[in-house]
């Protein structure tokens, strides 16, 4: 695993703290986002890529596993 962060979603009129596990590995380029199948986590994906160009920051060029629970 390369990290773990926590993170808060949003249940009705409460907050829920999530898990978010990331890890890379040797492969074609790509991004799979396992867990919560809510419209916004399947479109995160554009908004990682574009913080990380946003940030100065190269994108990793290595298939990235992100899991949210």
């Amino acid at each position: 695993m390369l990290a773990r962060v926590y993170s808060c979603a949003v249940v009705g009129l409460e907050g829920v703290i999530v898990e978010v596990e990331v890890d890379t590995t040797s492969g074609f380029p790509g991004m799979d986002i396992v867990g919560l199948p809510d419209a916004a986590v399947r479109e995160s994906s554009q908004r990682v890529q574009a913080a990380v160009k946003n940030a100065g920051l190269p994108y990793p060029r290595r298939p990235r596993g992100v899991r949210s629970g």
